[in-house]
């Protein structure tokens, strides 16, 4: 039988790349805010005086408890009210909030415009995932999807790279004094920094024209129905879900703590570990997100119909032999050198994963089964990664230097239940698929 082909979207290819373009922006907006907190460990615990336990609810839990609540609500909004505005409404907010960071003069507040962030951040792939949909057809959403992807990675990288230059600069300043906010120290400048650029970004999307839903029925899908589908469909839903949901684990989890483990365990300072491990991840993460989604899609033409999941398996399986060869390598640049497959690795599977959720559900339930998909995903990688890692570290070894072996043990043991959920899900998900052909 043949694959249902999706319109000509409206403005030609061309256009259809530009809009995947400016969400990809989006997207790098979006981590570079979340991420950046990541390379500020040592100023943050030392000026607001916490443990690495502390640090880590900021890192992902403070961030992904709204984030992942509101996903499903804004979910339901992107199958019924315009994409645009809700994704240029969310960059706003996420901005001002990121802004509002530079300010706090203590741990409650610093937390509260956290959650702050993540309110604003909820509101942009979900969306995203619907429009691409909309504008490519089933064979090219993986790369589609893949390159706004991107901004994962070219996001993180940009938080190091940029963050370590920044923070170089603003140490050699000092406190600086502004008006209205006062005294400020230089990691509170970033924030400032940031937030106000992606304000700026925001009236990039007058530029972006709303798709036409493909294939979609008058009104939004209730989220009854939503939930009745994936639950007729549970297993297919909870082995994608959940085994992607580890890798999210693996990649947050050891991706909040790996500057620190830098600083830690090899003695590099900030604006070293922001530079290397910041080309690191813009170079071979954004590599691997774009190749897993073109090995996706070229899988897909050979009538593999399960090759997301299996990408995803090859992943888990470079990352955990790459993972395990970094944190015990003698050396900081060997290191780093060990490190390069497993951002690759880590990279391959996030744009084919939401592709493949595209394609086992009805286009009016895209945007909410997308937001499920995300609930789960950041829950358990964003909310639970990098506290899970700091856990270990303050209550398990009860030594900061012990950081690599706490990074392993995360790493390996989300690896493996990683593989295990994926290659269980392979035939589920080739006959939920079917059906929704037949």
């Amino acid at each position: 039988m043949n694959k249902p082909q999706t319109p000509a979207a409206p403005g030609g290819e061309a256009y259809a790349w530009f809009v995947v373009a400016i969400l990809m922006i989006a997207y790098v907006f979006s981590f570079v805010d979340r991420q950046i907190l990541n390379l500020l460990v040592g100023p943050i615990r030392r000026d607001l005086g916490i443990s690495d336990t502390q640090m880590s609810l900021l890192m992902g839990f403070s961030f992904a408890i709204f984030y992942t609540i509101l996903g499903i609500p804004l979910g339901r909004l992107a199958d019924s009210k315009s994409r645009r505005g809700l994704i240029a409404a969310g960059v706003v907010v996420w901005s001002v909030m990121t802004a509002l960071c530079g300010t706090a003069k203590h741990y409650g507040q610093l937390f509260l415009y956290r959650v702050g962030v993540g309110v604003g951040e909820a509101a942009l792939s979900p969306a995203a995932f619907s429009m691409i949909a909309d504008y490519f057809p089933p064979q090219r959403r993986a790369t589609a999807i893949s390159v706004y992807s991107m901004g994962i990675f070219l996001g993180a990288g940009l938080a190091f790279l940029v963050g370590g230059l920044v923070i170089r600069f603003a140490a050699a300043q000092g406190a600086v004094v502004l008006p209205v906010v006062g005294e400020i120290r230089p990691w509170q400048l970033v924030f400032l920094i940031l937030g106000g650029a992606g304000v700026l970004f925001s009236f990039a999307f007058l530029l972006v024209r709303e798709p036409p839903r493909h294939g979609a029925a008058a009104t939004v899908a209730p989220f009854g129905e939503v939930f009745a589908y994936l639950w007729r469909n549970r297993r297919t839903v909870l082995c994608h879900n959940l085994g992607f949901a580890m890798l999210a684990f693996c990649s947050y989890g050891t991706g909040a703590w790996i500057p620190s483990f830098f600083v830690r365990t090899h003695g590099w300072d900030a604006g070293q570990v922001g530079i290397v491990y910041g080309l690191i991840v813009m170079v071979f993460g954004s590599a691997g997100i774009v190749f897993g989604g073109r090995l996706t899609d070229r899988w897909l033409l050979r009538g593999r119909d399960d090759a997301a999941l299996r990408v995803g398996i090859c992943a888990s399986v470079i990352c955990m032999l790459s993972g395990a060869a970094y944190l015990l390598a003698p050396s900081g640049t060997l290191a780093a050198i060990a490190m390069s497959p497993a951002a690759f690795a880590l990279g391959m599977p996030f744009g084919a994963a939401p592709a493949a959720i595209q394609e086992i559900v009805p286009n009016r339930m895209r945007g909410q089964t997308s937001a499920v998909y995300l609930f789960i995903v950041n829950l358990i990688g964003l909310g639970l990664g990098p506290t899970a890692v700091a856990l270990f570290t303050d209550y398990v070894f009860r030594d900061d230097h012990a950081l690599r072996w706490s990074l392993l043990i995360v790493g390996t043991v989300s690896n493996v239940a990683a593989v295990v959920l994926l290659a269980a899900g392979l035939r589920p998900y080739r006959e939920t698929l079917a059906r929704l052909r037949g």
